[in-house]
């Protein structure tokens, strides 16, 4: 067994729903985040990538029939050079990552881009086949943006409820008020905003031919407590979840060099991946996923709470993120995305993954030094992890 690390991270900026990335087609989002990574590392020869591993959680429209292998192909790869896609919902690009590093550590390759796209915006309408030729009836269209659709009936209706309702559970299990969860949304603009400013992100994103976006699109500076308290709740008519303390629909591209220490590439590793972690839970509190694998990354790792100098958790809704913490009363909550986090930033599905990897790789490097942990929670109930260090 080798060791395997994180030689450079990128993204595109996260576009919102209907908006600047609308436009482009998750294939081309992410061949662009391909193409310049490489444009990044001109010491490597693109010949020698052993594979492109990709997430995307939709792969219903133009993502479809293995979006990792055409956007390689549309990046000018090799044709030698493989691509594979995989799907764990909205942990995709941190499953792309965690496959990539095993690939490395077994020995089985030394080179390996990983990473994920999302174009929520883009996301088709699909119809069911009819059981029989010529139907008399009305068919049924349903949006593949997020969330259930095209529902097995043999699944038990308790699980299938939707996310924001979900959400509503963990508020009233763990004793989530509403003005905590506007508070922690608040926070996340205000943080994520003072980071843009400060050039934090400038070394990890990367510009899409033909759009004007140079920032996440997301991001609200001015965002308060005041301001999200007046906005109504989504899913319940008493409940807390709303648009402001819940993650926005995205369109984006993150995209990772992981490699062994060896590895045919003429640059510095950021962070070392030491420890990964996978978990699952009951699909109506698909929330709190991330604590038990969290947990198992560390132990994995040989970390403990007392290790970690900071946290990327991608905010699905403030809820959820909150639920988290309450149930890692060791972990200081100053710690966690320090940076802002996907209330602000964004949350195109199949790339949140590599975009909490990547920065926290970056993070690592800036600081000199120190141990990371980047989690999400997914859909339907489960929860991925990994521990970073440098």
């Amino acid at each position: 067994m080798t060791a395997s690390f994180v030689y450079d991270a990128i993204r595109t900026p996260f576009g919102r729903f209907g908006k600047s990335l609308s436009g482009q087609r998750p294939d081309d989002l992410l061949a662009v985040t391909i193409k310049e990574i490489l444009a990044r590392n001109p010491g490597v020869d693109p010949a020698r990538i052993d594979d492109v591993i990709a997430g995307a959680a939709n792969q219903a429209g133009e993502d479809n029939r293995d979006v990792a292998r055409m956007s390689a192909l549309l990046a000018g790869l090799p044709t030698s050079v493989p691509g594979v896609t995989v799907n764990r919902l909205c942990g995709s690009s941190l499953q792309a990552i965690m496959d990539a590093s095993r690939l490395v550590e077994t020995g089985d390759s030394s080179l390996v881009l990983a990473g994920g796209v999302e174009s929520m915006s883009r996301a088709p309408w699909v119809v069911s086949k009819p059981s029989k030729a010529f139907p008399a009836t009305n068919e049924i269209m349903h949006s593949t943006t997020i969330g259930w659709r095209l529902v097995n009936p043999r699944m038990p209706k308790e699980w299938t409820i939707s996310l924001g309702a979900s959400n509503e559970i963990l508020a009233e299990r763990y004793g989530i008020t509403r003005e905590e969860q506007d508070a922690f949304a608040a926070s996340s603009h205000v943080k994520a905003a003072a980071a843009w400013d400060a050039g934090i992100y400038e070394n990890e994103i990367v510009s899409v031919p033909g759009v004007d976006l140079t920032r996440d699109e997301g991001i609200r500076a001015d965002s308060t407590v005041a301001s999200l308290s007046g906005l109504k709740p989504a899913f319940a008519e008493n409940g807390t979840i709303t648009a402001g303390n819940s993650s926005p629909l995205n369109d984006g591209a993150s995209m990772l060099i992981i490699g062994a220490e060896n590895a045919p590439i003429d640059a510095e590793p950021l962070a070392r991946i030491i420890g990964r972690g996978v978990a699952a839970v009951d699909p109506d509190v698909f929330g709190i996923g991330p604590v038990e694998a969290v947990n198992r990354a560390l132990r994995n790792a040989g970390k403990t709470w007392a290790d970690v100098d900071f946290v990327e958790l991608n905010e699905a809704f403030a809820a959820q993120s909150l639920a988290c913490l309450r149930l890692w009363p060791e972990l200081d909550p100053s710690r966690v995305n320090i940076h802002g986090g996907a209330i602000a930033i964004g949350h195109p599905l199949g790339a949140s993954g590599g975009r909490i990897v990547g920065h926290a790789a970056h993070e690592l490097k800036r600081r000199g030094g120190g141990v990371a942990v980047a989690a999400i929670c997914i859909g339907v109930g489960q929860g991925l992890a990994v521990v970073l260090e440098r």
